[in-house]
This record gives C-alpha cells, sequence and structure tokens, in this order.
C-alpha cells in the first residue's frame, strides 16, 4: 500500500479530481498555499494498492500541466525604494509535485 501525495496549482485540481474518480482512486482534497509564490494550491491524499501506483501518477502526469505566469519580483529590502521599478519575471508554475510514501497500516472505520 502506498500514500500518494500530490501538491497541485489551484487550476488542475478540479480536472484532477474528476480524472481520479474516472479511474477509480480514491482522495482527499486539502487547501493548501504555496510558499514562493504564495498562491493557491490544492494538496491530493490518495492512498492505492503498490501495482496501481503508476497509473495514478500517470493520471496526475496527464491533468497537471505547467504553464508561464508572470510575476512582479518584490522590492528590494533596504536602500531606496523610489528608483526600484520591478519589472514582471516569467516563471514556470503548475505541474505536479509528488511524494509517494509506503503505509504500513491502513484503516477505514
Amino acid at each position: 500500500m502506498k500514500l500518494i501525495m500530490a501538491v497541485v496549482q489551484d487550476q488542475d485540481s478540479n480536472r484532477l479530481m474528476s480524472a481520479l474518480v474516472e479511474n477509480n482512486f480514491r482522495a482527499t482534497k486539502l487547501a493548501t498555499t504555496g510558499g514562493f509564490l504564495k498562491s493557491g494550491n490544492t494538496t491530493f491524499m490518495i492512498g492505492t494498492e503498490d501495482v496501481r501506483v503508476n497509473k495514478a501518477l500517470q493520471v496526475i502526469r496527464d491533468n497537471c500541466k505547467s504553464r508561464e505566469q508572470l510575476m512582479a519580483p518584490v522590492s528590494p529590502m533596504g536602500g531606496n525604494a523610489d528608483s526600484y521599478i520591478p519589472y514582471p519575471v516569467e516563471v514556470s508554475v503548475g505541474g505536479a509535485t509528488v511524494f509517494v510514501l509506503p503505509i504500513e497500516q491502513f484503516h477505514q472505520f
């Protein structure tokens, strides 16, 4: 038994949940916040048998695409902020960060 924890961008969460249900995976959704962009994420907790891990990873891969987004950089601390002009920076967002963890026991009450 494995626990798959997948952190995905909010834009991908509904599509991923639908795909997981279509492929007979049970998942719990948690609202989370990323540290770098400080934007909303969704963390999925998916428990599955070892033989179905690759299928779950494929469902996640197919439904969570990375894309480019413009972000205004944070102004520098100290110094003269009057002369600082923040130019938007293009960053890659989306996709999924996935952890696969071994489960010693599983109980459902």
